[in-house]
């Protein structure tokens, strides 16, 4: 069965995430999550490169443009017609991989036709063979997933998102996507918070992109538009005062050598350092007193790197020594700031213009492990957005988790709260 027989193969392109997207409970996956500003940072099992390293083409064309503006609304459009032929029945919920043969497989067939990942020519077969597989990759591509090539939870789930859900979500955010329709200016940085993804601009071209670990579904990263001030490389973490309440007085009831462990001094208003058998840690005492980790890319929450920028929430963009977490599909694990991959070549960025500082002079000052800053010659604009639905004009449709609810469309599980496809 094709649903778009009548359709050009750029509207079968258009259709592709839209069929079907997001599921489960992100809170199974929130306990396994590291917290951005705790100090315990833990290494995750996948490749740190993982989501850079795409079987999809990687466009170029900004977030935050007129083209990727104008390739939604065309995506609209497009989903109109879908849902007006009947949009697409369900997946059956059956596990597959490449070699099975399955008569669940000719309904996947049916799927990836319809959505454009897998090309008529390619038949109803009941084998799962390397052509259905490639185009199992796409379809989770352009979910946020990793293109495992498998049938199982997150892209099951994925597959299942009616068509009509896709059209609203692609509403909404062309709504948010026209909010942003003036030129955000020559260079820029967009960070889109659904989509855990920073990508630098220069002259409406996506110069670099690096996944992000953004905040937690009760940590949210603020919506806002700011300017990148200065770098701190080798810095200091300060602990947060919300951090101590809800994470390191519960810490140091379970182990008493954490602080030590991790490198936290503690001291008093007046700077003076004081020893942890001082405190009370069975009341709220330690929440009057600072805590300060000392720099070290290998434990400091910050890593070697933290990037400045100018808002009210008291959030900011850096590094980070658990880069296992860049490798994952649900990267919503901190505290409401942002951490960046690749945060070097992110940071030679930002100081392009800024006399003094080249690569040779940022590692330079990374490696010298004490705490050296940068100011930017001229303030780099940044654009911490939400969007969780788009395209671009090669005619693809991105689709991302609501994950902080914001779509108001209610109701939609999430994709990339359930576990990892295995």
């Amino acid at each position: 069965m094709q649903f778009f027989s009548s359709l050009s193969r750029r509207a079968f392109l258009f259709g592709t995430a839209a069929i079907f997207a997001a599921p489960f409970m992100a809170s199974r996956l929130l306990a396994q999550n590291v917290d951005e500003e705790s100090a315990d940072q833990a290494e995750w099992v996948q490749s740190y490169d993982a989501a850079t390293s795409k079987t999809l083409d990687r466009s170029t064309t900004p977030l935050l443009s007129p083209e990727t503006l104008n390739a939604t609304q065309a995506a609209v459009e497009t989903f109109r017609q879908v849902i007006a032929r009947g949009g697409w029945p369900l997946m059956p919920r059956v596990p597959l991989k490449l070699g099975m043969q399955d008569p669940a497989v000719i309904e996947l067939r049916k799927r990836l036709i319809a959505s454009g990942d897998l090309d008529a020519s390619a038949g109803l077969s009941d084998i799962f063979d390397s052509f259905v597989e490639t185009g199992v990759r796409r379809f989770q591509e352009l979910h946020g997933l990793r293109p495992t090539g498998l049938i199982t939870g997150q892209t099951l789930t994925a597959l299942n998102i009616p068509a009509d859900v896709r059209l609203k979500q692609l509403e909404v955010n062309l709504v948010r996507l026209r909010s942003y329709s003036a030129s955000p200016g020559r260079r820029y940085v967009a960070a889109n918070i659904p989509g855990a993804i920073v990508e630098t601009v220069e002259d409406n071209v996506v110069q670099t992109r690096h996944a992000a670990g953004v905040g937690k579904i009760d940590r949210q990263s603020p919506i806002m538009t700011t300017k990148v001030i200065d770098i701190n490389f080798n810095p200091f973490w300060t602990v947060p005062a919300s951090i101590i309440k809800k994470d390191l007085i519960p810490k140091m009831q379970a182990n008493p050598g954490y602080l030590a462990e991790n490198k936290i001094r503690i001291f008093t208003n007046e700077g003076q350092e004081i020893t942890s058998e001082k405190i009370n840690w069975k009341s709220d005492e330690a929440t009057r007193y600072q805590f300060r980790q000392d720099p070290g890319g290998e434990f400091n929450s910050l890593g070697f790197v933290r990037i400045n920028i100018a808002n009210p929430y008291g959030v900011y963009m850096h590094d980070t020594p658990a880069k296992g977490i860049f490798g994952d599909d649900y990267r919503f694990v901190s505290s409401g700031c942002m951490r960046v991959q690749n945060v070097r070549d992110y940071v030679e960025w930002l100081l392009k213009d800024t006399p003094g500082w080249a690569r040779e002079q940022i590692d330079e000052a990374i490696q010298s492990g004490q705490r050296v800053d940068a100011r930017l010659a001229k303030p780099v604009p940044v654009f911490w957005v939400y969007i969780t639905a788009w395209a671009t004009p090669d005619g693809l449709v991105q689709f991302r988790d609501d994950i902080y609810n914001k779509d108001g469309l209610g109701g939609v599980p999430l994709v990339t709260a359930v576990q990892a496809d295995q």
